[in-house]
């Protein structure tokens, strides 16, 4: 049985296999895209073939931006080869609140250490780069051309690469300053939203350094559709800066929208009456949201607040922010005479949005996560094993799973340049100059 419908061609084999092309030109040209099973298991094995198990991908970064980016395509199938300078990348060794990102942000690499500045190691990474799909990159401007390795210079011996520069501003006057995700968060306002007045705060991850990786995906998933067409690639650049700015445009539109600028946060002008924090019984605190006029009705009656729901004052919902001052003292009243998991409960029984307040520690137990395959089983280079968050995706049902945990420095070294057609004694002659680093032959 086939389908065709807006240049999908979707053939089904059997009832559990599902074959899935795309036709650019006629029924008889087409490019298989990718393949999996559709079982019921809520992690993609070993063996299934994955959306991007064809592409490969070349990988000069550090720190978050970069290396997340390399690491969602990583974990979509791609074939990422991390390029260490000799000891490693420095952001394995970053302690305190920068102790994780190594471990979180490399699953599902290679990595191979080479010496950049030396000509047989520039000579060695060029040839890498020859056979890519995509190059990603987060150094600053004019790092990677000094090194020989700017888009112009690579595009010549391999038209179809995809260059990918994570940045922290994209073209324009400041373009050339240096800036991390905590520097973007201030100047983009996302620091004065989190915080308090006049103590401007930022978000508790790094999440602009994230979403610019994510970002970055997107553009690149966008020019392999293009090189489909065009036979080319391209580049491609995504940044801090402007990542924070595309989140504040809600509050930039909601200036226009009510006349005067958006204020913290943490001192809003709330659009429903209840979104807030609660305390319980128990000294926990709940966050609890009604958020619709149809949600208040349940919610007084879960409740038996029958003076609320027999106001008519208070049966819409702009009307009910004006009389937040009286409902939140009554609702916290309630709320003081319940534990917290007896609240939950309730809450969750009539339909309600509500949250516990957690920390990030609890998320390694939490029932959800550990029975959906929301937490993999990852071996980090201290060799502590432990669990940390997948792709926060599913396709047909299922969640994408890791195949290589987090590489040593150099890991690969030797398997990656025997890939690449080196002989052994080539190999051993680039150890020796100190040109290449193996795990091996290291330790």
């Amino acid at each position: 049985m086939s389908l065709v419908q807006n240049n999908l061609v979707c053939i089904k084999l059997t009832c559990i296999d599902l074959l899935v092309y795309h036709s650019y030109k006629d029924m008889s040209d087409f490019k298989l895209t990718y393949y999996f099973p559709l079982i019921e298991n809520t992690a993609m094995s070993q063996t299934e073939h994955l959306p991007l198990s064809h592409i490969k991908v070349v990988e000069f970064s550090h720190m978050v931006m970069g290396p997340s980016a390399s690491a969602i395509l990583a974990d979509l199938g791609a074939d990422v080869i991390k390029i260490e300078p000799i000891g490693g990348d420095n952001t394995r060794r970053l302690r305190g609140s920068g102790a994780g990102y190594f471990a979180m942000y490399n699953r599902n690499k290679r990595s191979i250490c080479i010496d950049l500045k030396s000509k047989r190691g520039n000579r060695l990474a060029k040839q890498l780069i020859t056979g890519a799909d995509v190059l990603i990159e987060n150094f600053r401007p004019g790092a990677m051309d000094k090194l020989g390795f700017g888009y112009a210079d690579l595009a010549e011996d391999n038209e179809q690469l995809i260059y990918c520069s994570t940045r922290g501003f994209l073209n324009g006057p400041y373009e050339h300053r240096t800036a991390l995700d905590e520097v973007a968060q201030m100047m983009g306002g996302l620091a004065f939203m989190t915080g308090l007045p006049n103590r401007p705060m930022r978000a508790g991850a790094s999440v602009i350094d994230v979403m610019g990786g994510m970002f970055g995906v997107i553009a690149i998933l966008a020019a392999i559709e293009m090189r489909q067409l065009t036979g080319k690639g391209q580049q491609v650049t995504s940044s801090l800066f402007e990542s924070t700015v595309f989140l504040m445009g809600q509050h930039m539109a909601q200036q226009v929208v009510m006349g005067e600028p958006a204020k913290p946060m943490s001192i809003r002008t709330s659009a429903w009456a209840i979104y807030d924090i609660f305390n319980t019984k128990d000294d926990q605190q709940v966050f609890v949201a009604v958020v619709s006029d149809t949600q208040w009705v349940v919610f007084c009656e879960e409740f038996e607040l029958t003076e609320f729901s027999k106001d008519v004052s208070l049966k819409a919902n702009n009307d009910r922010v004006n009389h937040r001052d009286t409902i939140l003292p009554a609702v916290q009243k309630i709320f003081l005479t319940l534990d917290k998991s007896e609240l939950m409960d309730r809450l969750e029984k009539c339909g309600l949005p509500f949250a516990g307040v957690g920390s990030p520690s609890d998320l390694f137990s939490d029932p959800h996560l550990l029975e959906s395959g929301g937490l993999l089983d990852i071996t980090v280079p201290n060799g502590e094993t432990t669990k940390l968050p997948g792709l926060p995706i599913q396709m047909s049902g299922k969640r994408f799973n890791i195949r290589k945990d987090v590489p040593l420095q150099g890991e690969h070294t030797v398997e990656i340049l025997e890939s690449a057609g080196f002989t052994d004694k080539e190999i051993a002659e680039l150890i020796q100059d100190g040109i290449i680093e193996d795990l091996n032959a290291s330790s």
